[in-house]
């Protein structure tokens, strides 16, 4: 059986914020990103500890996938079991924990 992958309210605001970023320019790219990122972080049900462990905060149970220049950073709960999307995180922005 697979990890449950829930997506905090913390990473619905930054996946908005993202998708309302490309829409300036381009609405239709916006939401297919949009969700290839959402596709991304719901793979984590599978394997989530494939991720590296994320530096900023450097706990193993907090990790990263990448996609392209974004960072979809998580946790991995052992109960329940599941996966946390804590953020979802642009390589161009600074400081993890602003």
């Amino acid at each position: 059986m697979g990890y449950k992958v829930i997506l905090t309210p913390q990473s619905v605001a930054d996946l908005e914020a993202i998708v309302t970023f490309i829409a300036k320019d381009n609405p239709e790219q916006a939401r297919t990103f949009g969700y290839e990122l959402i596709d991304v972080a719901l793979s984590l049900d599978t394997l989530p500890e494939r991720g590296h462990i994320t530096p900023e905060i450097n706990e193993a149970s907090v990790r990263e996938i990448r996609h392209g220049a974004y960072r979809v950073i998580y946790e991995i709960l052992q109960t329940p079991r599941g996966v946390s999307v804590l953020r979802f995180w642009h390589d161009a922005r600074a400081g993890l924990r602003n």
